[in-house]
């Protein structure tokens, strides 16, 4: 069965973060019920998010600041509502990215619907391989079309990720709740925390409070890629943390998904097999890991979190994942429009028999704030235990607890009192390596923090692979 309801505040979030719930009297917040409209509580799972984000920063700030008292958080609906769909605000040089391939979409089958994710090329060829379509370099829609139209969708999910692409078979929520994977994740927390050692407690520099950086100082190995993973370590390089991306160089990012992503942090590619010295260099001066691969994708380099903290006592190791990093799903590959499709959250906001979506990629940028307010409490936790740390989320884990909260909402569009909330006020422009970009500031907010970014994005892989 679905999961029991659950209230979706901050509250909630704070209390899986560990937080002490005395604090929970700094956070406001600024409600907007136009703000992304949906069946399910969208709007109050992305404000929790963020508002559990931004008071994990005031209170490592204020301990690194000495004290004075937790400093007041601010959450913004409409600020949150911009920064969650963020990408579709993005203009580069004045130009609007395209977030979605035309392969990547939902497709009819013969028993129900498939969605499939092919934005990268590597997934669109490996799509197009596993229907039998490989003859042909460049197939259109009607193509695919008429080949999954003679396949149920189960048999699409299993064949195509048998042969390395993306699809998923839409299920219901209770459907999703019988499979092996939901029952894996079913008695995980939000947010999962496991201390690696015994190592001794760190201790940080101070900082000061004009603006107050909590991640000052800070090294962040960032090993993550596509919405999730960035915009965990863009919200650390928001407060003060020196952020280094780390891509294999045969391995592209999407330029427009970088940019947007990009904010704040240094760009390099490194093979890790064939240049491990850097790397190891590069580990021995971080603070923290993120990676943001299928489970088990980076052991083979000696990147499990225990054998990380053999080599960086100390360290904080967090982890993003599609599915979860336990049952049979863990190794999968996935994205945010997947995980909506197998949990039941498209089925949810479907209407008229068609498969819907959130109004965002809510999963990812929700996951993403959660796992830097992970980040944020391990390190605060560190300063006063010790040992390194292990902070881990996934989509499906975030998915479900969405799913918790019911799906009774009347603000969906078209519908009285769900006026979209002007994004006006939350965006803002700069120039860049990349060109003149319009983009969204960031929804963290609290007294004396940062407004925006230090740096705009580089050009993706255009630093070097070193610490600032």
């Amino acid at each position: 069965m679905p999961h029991t309801s659950v209230v979706i505040d901050t509250a909630f979030v704070w209390s899986a973060l560990g937080g002490d719930p005395a604090l929970l009297s700094r956070v406001s917040a600024v409600e907007r019920p136009g703000a992304l409209p949906a069946r399910l509580p969208v709007r109050e799972a992305a404000r929790a998010c963020v508002g559990a984000c931004a008071l994990a920063a005031a209170e490592l700030g204020a301990r690194r600041a000495g004290g004075g008292g937790v400093p007041r958080v601010r959450v913004d609906d409409g600020a949150v509502a911009t920064a969650f769909v963020s990408e579709r605000h993005l203009l580069v040089g004045g130009r609007a990215p395209e977030n979605f391939a035309p392969l990547s979409r939902f497709w009819r089958t013969a028993d129900g619907w498939v969605r499939t994710h092919a934005n990268y090329p590597h997934h669109r060829a490996r799509l197009i391989a596993a229907l039998g379509l490989a003859q042909d370099p460049e197939p259109g829609p009607g193509a695919l079309a008429a080949a999954l139209a003679e396949r149920s969708a189960r048999e699409v999910e299993e064949t195509v990720y048998a042969a390395g692409g993306l699809a998923v078979a839409l299920r219901t929520p209770g459907e999703w709740a019988e499979h092996e994977q939901a029952a894996a994740l079913r008695s995980r927390p939000l947010v999962e925390f496991a201390r690696l050692d015994a190592s001794p407690a760190r201790v940080l520099p101070p900082v000061g409070r004009h603006p107050l950086l909590p991640a000052a100082g800070l090294r962040v190995l960032d090993l993550t890629r596509v919405v999730a993973g960035p915009v965990a370590t863009r919200t650390l390089a928001l407060l003060g943390a020196d952020v280094l991306r780390v891509d294999p160089p045969w391995l592209p990012e999407l330029p427009d998904q970088h940019a947007d992503t990009g904010f704040g942090k240094r760009s390099a590619r490194l093979d890790l097999e064939a240049d491990r010295g850097t790397f190891e260099e590069l580990l021995a001066a971080a603070d923290v890991v993120v990676t943001g691969y299928r489970p088990g994708a980076l052991d083979r380099f000696g990147l499990t979190p225990r054998a990380l903290a053999r080599r960086r006592p100390g360290v904080v190791v967090a982890q993003l994942s599609a599915w979860g990093a336990y049952g049979p799903w863990d190794g999968r590959r996935g994205f945010d429009s997947l995980v909506q499709v197998a949990t039941g959250i498209a089925a949810v906001e479907g209407t008229q028999g068609r498969p819907g979506a959130l109004p965002a990629q809510a999963l990812d940028h929700g996951s993403g704030y959660l796992l830097a307010a992970g980040v944020l409490r391990a390190l605060t936790d560190r300063t006063d235990e010790g040992g390194s740390r292990l902070v881990r989320v996934a989509l499906a884990r975030t998915a479900a607890w969405l799913l918790e909260g019911g799906t009774g909402r009347a603000d969906v569009p078209g519908v009285p009192g769900a006026a979209e909330v002007p994004p006006g006020p939350w965006l803002a422009e700069t120039d860049s390596p990349l060109g003149g970009l319009r983009y969204v500031l960031p929804p963290v907010e609290f007294a004396d923090g940062p407004r925006d970014w230090a740096r705009p994005p580089g050009s993706w892989g255009s630093d070097p692979a070193r610490w600032a």
